[in-house]
């Protein structure tokens, strides 16, 4: 008998997926590798929200995306480009990011998800959301006039969730962290919104998520202990910025649990985060333009955004 649970996962990955890419309005280089490339969308005037509404065209808040996959090299930023669209039309300048992920090399099955390609680079994957973070401003200028980088919201799904939260906490990283990673104060972000995120590394391989790519992404089991401080984002609080985690009740993908082990880290660090869970969805509707869900996250970063 099929599980309805991974019948539902399927439906709504389904669903997700069958948009045609849209193509972004501009693309620049934050550097030499054909992975480090932005995609801009400029507001399209359409927004969905009333304070949104009320804004001018010539300030829109700006948006960086940053798409999930498990840090796997078959996922790249084409599939979230409806969402990026979607974000657009509801007000706000996007800025699509690419990085590094895993090498086209494989993984000896070792369990459910776990054969394929290898999870992420390290330092690699890491080195590239740092930086394109700090290209943003100058190429957002330039490719998205419209965009006020003192609005800057960052979100991300699944993989790119935690790159997110990890992208907002670079200025608590420890000491020794590789070069470029670390900033001397804050990012100028106005918040995260973390979708479904890889928030808790511990909780996340206990769990098998995504067939262990946590621990790949840290270069396997053998590295963990040495890297995992500089990686996850359950021991980079608190962070001082506002963060809110979307996450839907029915994920067998990325399980809410891991989100709610990530806030219960927080507040034991004595920071606030927010943890909207919604009741009837799974991984996949928080990054699709035609699920309810996806409205929840738009309006959950205009909360930070305006």
């Amino acid at each position: 008998m099929t599980d309805p649970a991974v019948e539902r996962d399927a439906a709504e990955a389904a669903s997700a997926f069958s948009h045609p890419p849209v193509a972004p309005d501009a693309t620049a280089a934050y550097g030499d590798h054909p992975d480090h490339v932005i995609d801009f969308y400029s507001p399209r005037g359409e927004a969905s929200s009333s304070a949104a509404s009320a804004a001018s065209a010539a300030s829109a808040p700006l948006v960086v995306l940053l798409h999930g996959g498990a840090w796997r090299a078959p996922y790249d930023r084409l599939h979230v480009s409806p969402l990026a669209d979607f974000l657009a039309r509801c007000g706000f300048a996007v800025a699509s990011v690419e990085y590094r992920r895993g090498s086209s090399g494989s993984v000896p099955h070792q369990g459910a998800g776990a054969g394929g390609p290898v999870a992420g680079r390290w330092p690699e994957t890491f080195d590239d959301v740092a930086a394109a973070m700090d290209a943003l401003p100058e190429l957002a200028a330039s490719a998205v006039p419209a965009a006020d980088p003192r609005r800057t919201v960052i979100t991300g799904h699944s993989a790119g969730g935690h790159l997110a939260l990890w992208a907002a906490a670079r200025h608590v990283l420890p000491a020794g962290s590789p070069a470029g990673w670390k900033l001397p104060s804050p990012p100028l972000l106005r918040g995260v919104v973390a979708l479904a995120p890889i928030s808790d590394f511990e909780v996340a391989e206990e769990l098998g998520v995504c067939g262990g790519a946590s621990a790949q992404l840290l270069g396997g089991e053998a590295h963990w202990a040495e890297r995992v401080a500089y990686a996850d984002p359950a021991a980079l609080v608190p962070t001082g910025i506002a963060t809110t985690i979307v996450h839907g009740r029915e994920d067998i993908v990325v399980p809410s649990a891991v989100a709610e082990s990530y806030v219960a880290a927080a507040a034991k660090a004595g920071e606030t985060v927010g943890l909207t869970l919604l009741d009837g969805v799974g991984h996949f509707p928080l990054i699709d333009p035609a699920a309810d869900a996806c409205a929840v996250v738009a309006e959950e970063i205009s909360q930070l955004a305006w």
